[in-house]
């Protein structure tokens, strides 16, 4: 990768270079924010991809989600330094996909690229991210990590295990490549911002209306020489959220439930009978409860089921997914400016 002037050669060939807008979500970035600004820095000038695609980074947002350091006086200063540094401030602590969310809406590049604030993330990459993207055609690229990630064996252990069962859950979400580190076109980037709900894992609501997404490796580094902000706590809460954004797929196995204890209470029932008549037990009044048993509980599930369908209309509605995203054609926007 190579940058040069904006005015140069390289920054005025016939096609212009794809416009970069990158979030921070910052909660405790005292200590790293200055370094990963001053490695954007160079970027800010017209750069070039590893397949040599010209990119500019036009703005950094950094998102303050009020945390427990001294963060907000880093981005002041920061902001009164470079012209291209912007603040995003929130009302309180939000939680890192809320603050990644108000950076995405504030943003106006043709591709958004978020990225942490603990320096784990080289923005040098971002070119490698563009070139998959453009490669494949593709609405979101994630960061595969092509190291062993900086976390302790349990933590990467469940943080997989996480993705596999959410990936089994929510249909077309690939969840095993969701990274914070990731590259998304612009405009599907805000309308998600736009209509995710409360709550919402960004990558869930991403997968809704990305038409493709793929990976590109990337290595990764240590997170800055501090204590990752993600206790136990916190980490059973954000697995929580990713699986209760995976959508309704536990609610449907409910009304399957139900449904198979209505079909199977009356040949329950029948085999409770056949065994009474045959004298294979001799408990008086047992056979007649069970039978009660067993059709009282398939209209209970049954009924459940009906309920959960409901419930599971709610709940995609809470979550602001989209019945439909209309966007531009895909030749006019970033992803077809190869075919200029």
């Amino acid at each position: 990768m190579s940058t040069t002037p904006a005015g140069s050669a390289a920054g005025s060939t016939e096609r212009p270079p794809h416009r970069v807008s990158v979030v921070v979500p910052v909660y405790q970035g005292s200590t790293t924010l200055r370094g990963l600004v001053a490695e954007i820095a160079p970027l800010t000038r017209v750069a070039t991809s590893p397949a040599g695609r010209s990119f500019v980074v036009e703005e950094v947002l950094l998102v303050d989600d009020c945390g427990p350091d001294s963060s907000d006086v880093v981005i002041r200063a920061l902001a009164a330094e470079h012209d291209w540094v912007r603040p995003v401030w929130l009302s309180r602590n939000f939680g890192q996909h809320a603050a990644t969310l108000a950076g995405i809406s504030a943003s106006g590049g043709e591709w958004v690229v978020t990225m942490d604030e603990d320096g784990q993330h080289d923005p040098v990459h971002i070119g490698t991210l563009l070139d998959a993207a453009m490669t494949e055609q593709a609405d979101v690229v994630y960061a595969r990590p092509s190291n062993a990630p900086p976390h302790g064996a349990l933590r990467n252990v469940a943080s997989r295990s996480a993705k596999w069962l959410v990936a089994r859950m929510a249909k077309g979400a690939p969840a095993a490549d969701f990274n914070s580190y990731r590259l998304v076109v612009g405009e599907v980037a805000r309308s998600v911002a736009a209509y995710a709900g409360p709550g919402i894992y960004l990558d869930v609501a991403i997968s809704w209306v990305a038409r493709r997404t793929t990976t590109a490796p990337v290595p990764m580094r240590a997170e800055g020489g501090r204590a990752s902000g993600y206790d136990l706590r916190r980490l059973a809460s954000h697995f929580w959220r990713l699986v209760l954004s995976s959508g309704t797929t536990p609610l449907r196995l409910v009304s399957l439930a139900g449904a198979a204890a209505v079909v199977l209470a009356p040949v329950v029932a029948v085999v409770l009978l056949v065994g009474r008549t045959a004298r294979w037990w001799d408990a008086p009044g047992w056979t007649s409860t069970m039978v009660l048993l067993m059709a009282a509980t398939g209209a209970i599930l049954f009924a459940l089921g009906v309920i959960a369908e409901y419930v599971g209309m709610a709940v995609n509605m809470a979550m602001g997914k989209p019945l439909y995203l209309p966007v531009r054609d895909r030749r006019e926007g970033p992803l077809g400016r190869d075919e200029e």
